[in-house]
């Protein structure tokens, strides 16, 4: 099990960026997968992006395709959303999540298939 705490959400105008991040406990991050959802309310949680353990493989949902980016800093146990051009759609409570390392393809974009997951931060895009 890993404990996973977010940050960096906040209120943004339209077109703007924020820097998400996921801080993990335990010495085995390098082992997990870690993926990225958000919640609007009354909406479902969605898939944003994912990235494999050693970074080599990345996942984004087409809504945020080419304005987020997904990254991760083993050594620090960190999980990154770089959020760019935001638009009001973005708004919602954003989680981290982490799964096992076993998590391939369409896999990543899957809820189900994480185990342990954040609080979420809170990110508004006003117009």
């Amino acid at each position: 099990q890993v404990q996973l705490v977010e940050s960096g959400g906040g209120l943004v105008q339209a077109g703007g960026s924020l820097r998400l991040s996921c801080a993990a406990s335990g010495r085995t991050f390098s082992s997990y997968a870690m993926g990225w959802f958000r919640q609007a309310p009354g909406k479902e949680r969605e898939f944003v992006a994912a990235i494999s353990r050693n970074g080599g493989v990345t996942s984004y949902a087409d809504s945020v395709k080419g304005r987020f980016t997904i990254s991760r800093d083993n050594a620090k146990n960190t999980v990154y959303l770089q959020t760019n051009s935001l638009k009001p759609e973005d708004t919602a409570v954003y989680y981290c999540a982490a799964g096992p390392s076993t998590i391939w393809g369409t896999g990543l974009q899957r809820a189900s298939r994480y185990d342990d997951w954040g609080q979420g931060t809170q990110l508004t895009v006003s117009s």
